[in-house]
């Protein structure tokens, strides 16, 4: 009986084991935002056990679960959901944001993590401030929104670079930019544009190419704690874009945006309107723009006085039968030489829960005439479940951009506005547009065969230049990734990503034959390919080692193969008249040849973690070794680790009393890293190979190898203290940073005698100490009226602290000042002439003229005292308004418009005297030794002539200070009661405008926000500025 009742009780509990395990299952799903965005690294819990798992980077999970068990979805900075299972096997949950709690910013390597766990400064921006008013390149919309970012647009010509520095420069001779990344994918940056002092042209930086309508966020890693996951490329910081993907919850869902903008000049120079060509008073005619005449060769306006009843024979007088013209003036003549610059895009997406398509198109028309430049991008991402414990992820961004043709820049007499500057106030330049129809440049003039122009001695006609001497631009582009993840058990995860960065690039230029730089014409084109492959493998680990201590490790590994190649051809004579390839070379000349091949690998494995207490204290630490090709075999591997911490106070005390919701200390210590300027093949002996007319000859390159270079670094420690008062409506961050650049790649002088002039070395280092405030306000706020405020502010001391043996080392230039690096001095001081002056400062004068002191002396320096900037934001009921102000104090700029504005007569200035003659402000010799005040009368042509030339540089260094009233935007949504009967979800018409106003600047005639091009050594000069555009339009915003 005993053997009966067992035998039953042991089938009875068989029984019931079998029902308990039939009723568990295999539960997978997606965790989500509030934006449809995957949240990697999300939490997922069987309520009760401590069963659990994690989701991987598309924000899937994998866990076995049973019917009516309830699943706990948790993330730092969302309020938590529980869902009971149920007969499905498939279980989504999109979290919202907990209002209690910090705000959730996208760190290194695209991770989520709640902002009050950071021991670092970092700063997001959300997409949709990025539409309405947008820019073309994605750079400039930073401006003034992000404390310790300097953005400098070059120009308002279409295509132009922008370069953004990130907590001050950091090397003296590599790229101070920071690391762009977009879904985790590591970009290049780079403008290939030749622009400098002596011509050339800007060409866009890599980021521009970017899709604004794409983008979901821009996190901007400042500092070497937040960017140290990226190391050997981290040395600048790292901007990390996330684009958007499809939305949680919605089956399909489409949106269509709309923006039309235009464009005019937001600063001219001032011209003088009061006299004409020439260099003699009282006189002038043209017989052939080259000096056959009197005057009629000079670009200068110190001819006779306009608009008092003269008449002579004028460049346009063979209209009127040669006979001569009121002599006037044309005081609008640049402004009407321009047009009006158009920016038309759109763009439409289409997405589901698991996918998205977006395909934008853009179309810039530049304000110099004949200037422009396309955009189609084709963006997609998604996600697919490939079996329960793995998934997939993929995000592909397809760019084509073209230009017919971008403006030359600097001193080159391609561009219209070096034209402009050594000028006659007497011409029409409007009037010039019509080339077709006017005769040829007469034969013997340096513009012999092209179109009839008012100076034929330096210039060709502007309108024929534009349309004639193009410089095209093509780009084919494609980055995406294909990551999997794994789910090895309830808290262990396995993800892969393979990355793309790839483009093709054509570029080329054109002269016809005429043109008075290039007599018999020249070609020029270039093919750029360029491909980086990242591969990285990431083990997640997240479990908690008791209730109160929590534990996150992650394993990863990167291996990444860059690959670069360009051909090029330059024709320096053309054997036929518009006929631009490379086999019209003319009989007798010899075409110059180049091609350049570099490959670069590195090599990285990383880990990086944190400790938690009680949600209170955290702990976060990395660390990454790089192996790099590009360095020395016995010098290529580099460690740089990290470690940062925060502190909440308001969690361990009560600060309720004095009304603090929360308040938190920070800091942390890091180390990253750059290999500067140096490219491939400097660490090994080389030679080049360069045709000529006896064909290909080898030649030793100037730079000497060195084995025994080292890698830059960057140390850092960081401090900061984050606040939240009266219910969040008074927000403040303040940081303080200190970091150290060494090791820095300089190419020191050697002796000639050795077949080389200079030797790569890392001799250098310099220092950037600085402090970031961030004040944010919510001022009033109720359900139909909110008023906020959002300030910025960061000052930034940089200092060379040594350039080893090396007193100076010149980064740049034009004409007689170079930009350099001193030791004791800011990154990029000014150096030139100054006037001989007595010990007060008093300018010395001789027969009425400033002496020069030949002594190279600093003049200035580049770097801004304190950048800042104020956003406005009100709303009432649907209507919004958001006001963009920012400025940038201190810093210098030369200004070569100025010098030969006043030089040439043309600047308004250039009046002052012109009847009476002037007495400049100083001090003459007593003859005794001694001095006295100046009052010797010069001639206001010879003062200027004297004073503001080629010679001396001290009389055109301004303050580059400005505040600038940088955006705009008046938005109206339609209230839901409106539209409901449309097919449509939301609309939303809003008024743009983006750099509208300078509100304070001193440096007259430009805008000091102004470079040649983005390179390190074009910054705080400029001549024959593209002026900044003022862009006003609308844009509208539709989703269904």
């Amino acid at each position: 009986m005993k053997t009966k009742f067992t035998r039953i009780l042991t089938l009875f509990m068989a029984l019931i084991v079998h029902l308990t395990f039939a009723q568990q299952k295999t539960v997978s799903g997606t965790v989500s935002d509030e934006n449809g965005l995957p949240l990697i690294g999300a939490t997922v819990v069987i309520s009760g056990t401590s069963s659990g798992t994690t989701t991987d980077f598309d924000g899937k999970y994998l866990l076995n679960a049973s019917q009516g068990d309830v699943l706990n979805f948790s993330y730092v900075g969302y309020s938590d959901q529980n869902i009971t299972v149920g007969a499905s096997n498939t279980i989504d949950a999109a979290l919202q944001p907990d209002n209690t709690l910090d705000e959730v910013v996208v760190t290194a390597l695209g991770i989520k993590r709640e902002e009050k766990a950071l021991g670092y400064s970092v700063q997001t921006l959300k997409g949709e401030g990025l539409t309405e008013a947008r820019e073309s390149n994605i750079s400039n919309s930073l401006s003034g929104k992000i404390a310790g970012v300097q953005v400098t647009g070059t120009s308002g010509s279409v295509g132009a670079s922008s370069r953004i520095v990130l907590r001050g420069n950091s090397s003296i001779t590599g790229n101070n930019e920071p690391l762009y990344v977009v879904d985790g994918v590591p970009i290049d940056n780079r403008s290939f544009g030749n622009a400098g002092s002596g011509g050339g042209v800007d060409l866009p930086n890599g980021a521009a190419d970017i899709n604004p309508d794409d983008i979901e966020s821009v996190t901007v890693l400042k500092g070497p704690n937040a960017a140290a996951l990226y190391g050997l490329r981290a040395g600048n910081g790292v901007i990390v874009i996330t684009t958007k993907r499809g939305t949680a919850g919605k089956k399909f869902s489409v949106s269509l945006n709309s923006n039309v903008t235009f464009s005019n000049p937001l600063i001219l120079p001032s011209y003088q309107n009061s006299y004409g060509q020439g260099g003699d008073p009282t006189y002038f005619e043209y017989v052939n723009g080259a000096s056959g005449g009197v005057g009629d060769g000079v670009d200068e306006s110190w001819g006779p006085p306009l608009d008092v009843g003269l008449e002579f024979i004028q460049w346009n007088s063979q209209f009127n039968g040669g006979q001569p013209l009121p002599w006037r003036s044309y005081p609008d003549n640049v402004k009407n030489f321009l047009d009006t610059g158009i920016n038309t895009s759109n763009n439409i997406s289409l997405s589901n829960e698991n996918l998205r398509l977006s395909i934008g198109n853009s179309e810039e028309k530049g304000m110099v005439p004949n200037t422009e430049l396309k955009k189609l991008t084709i963006g997609l991402s998604g996600s697919l479940k490939l079996g329960e414990r793995l998934t997939a992820g993929v995000s592909l961004n397809y760019f084509n951009i073209d230009s017919g043709n971008l403006p030359i820049t600097g001193y080159n007499n391609e561009n219209p506005f070096q034209q402009f500057i050594w000028s006659a106030r007497n011409v029409d330049f409007q009037a010039l547009r019509n080339w077709r129809d006017f005769p040829l440049a007469p034969e013997g003039t340096s513009a012999e065969g092209t179109p009839l122009n008012w100076n034929h001695n330096f210039q060709n006609n502007p309108y024929w230049v534009l349309e004639t001497n193009r410089n095209t631009f093509e780009k084919d582009r494609v980055i995406g990734n294909i990551d999997l993840g794994y789910n090895l058990t309830d808290w262990l995860t396995l993800n892969t990503k393979i990355g793309l960065d790839s483009f093709s690039q054509f570029e080329s230029s054109r002269q016809a034959i005429g043109s008075n730089n290039a007599q018999n014409g020249s070609y020029y084109e270039i093919q750029r390919r360029f491909e980086e492959v990242n591969a990285s493998v990431l083990l997640s680990i997240n479990r908690a080692i008791t209730d109160d201590i929590g534990f996150a490790l992650n394993l990863g590994t990167n291996n990444l193969i860059r690959k670069y190649r360009t051909t090029s051809i330059f024709l320096p004579n053309l054997e036929l008249p518009n006929l631009y390839n490379v086999s019209n070379l003319q009989t007798g000349s010899t075409a110059a040849l180049g091609g350049v091949l570099r490959e670069q690998k590195i090599s990285s494995v990383y880990a990086f973690g944190q400790f938690s207490f009680k949600e209170m204290i955290f702990v976060d630490f990395t660390a990454r070794n790089d192996w790099s090709s590009i360095l020395p075999v016995k010098n290529n591997s580099f460690f740089y680790p990290s470690v940062a911490g925060s502190v909440l106070l308001s969690k361990i005390f009560d600060l309720s009393a004095v009304k603090i919701d929360f308040l938190k200390i920070r800091g942390g210590w890091s180390k990253v890293g750059s290999t500067g300027a140096l490219d491939e093949y400097r660490t090994r002996p080389t030679f080049g190979l360069a045709g000529s007319g006896f064909g290909n000859q080898a030649f030793l390159p100037n730079q000497q190898y060195n084995p025994d270079l080292v890698a830059e670094s960057v140390t850092g420690i960081e401090y900061g203290l984050e606040a939240k008062l009266f219910k969040n409506r008074l927000r403040v961050s303040a940081t303080y940073y200190d970091q150290q650049s060494k090791d820095l790649l300089l190419p020191i002088q050697v002796d000639p005698g050795v077949g080389n002039t200079s030797l790569w070395s890392n001799p250098a280092s310099l220092s950037n100490i600085g402090y970031e405030i961030q004040l944010g306000g919510t001022i009033f706020d109720s359900e139909d009226f909110s008023f906020d405020v959002d300030l910025n502010w960061a000052k930034n001391e940089n200092t060379i602290i040594s350039l080893g043996k090396a007193d100076s080392y010149v980064l740049g230039g034009q004409w007689g000042v170079t930009l350099q690096a001193r030791p004791g001095l800011p990154y990029g001081v000014l150096v030139g002439r100054d006037f001989s002056r007595t010990n007060d400062g008093l300018v010395i004068y001789e027969n009425g003229l400033p002496v020069i002191d030949q002594t190279q002396k600093v003049l200035g320096d580049i770097a801004p005292d304190w950048t800042g900037g104020a956003n406005f934001s009100i709303r009432y009921k649907n209507l919004s308004l958001i006001t963009l102000i920012d400025a940038k104090i201190g810093g210098d700029i030369h200004s070569q418009t100025y010098a030969w504005g006043r030089f040439a007569g043309t600047l308004e200035e250039s009046l002052i005297g012109r009847e009476t003659g002037v007495v400049g402000t100083g001090v003459r010799s007593d003859g005794n030794g001694g001095f006295v005040p100046n009052d010797v009368v010069a001639n206001a042509k010879v003062f200027n002539q004297a004073s503001y030339s080629n010679s001396v540089e001290s009389s055109t260094i301004f303050d580059a200070s400005y505040v600038k009233l940088r955006q705009v935007t008046l938005g109206y949504t339609f209230p839901s009661n409106l539209i409901k009967k449309l097919p449509i979800e939301s609309l939303k018409i809003s008024i743009v405008g983006r750099n509208l106003a300078l509100l304070y600047k001193k440096a007259p005639h430009i805008d000091p926000e102004t470079g040649f091009s983005s390179a390190n050594g074009e910054q705080g000069q400029e001549f024959g500025q593209y002026p900044s555009a003022r862009t006003i339009g609308f844009n509208v915003n539709l989703k269904f």
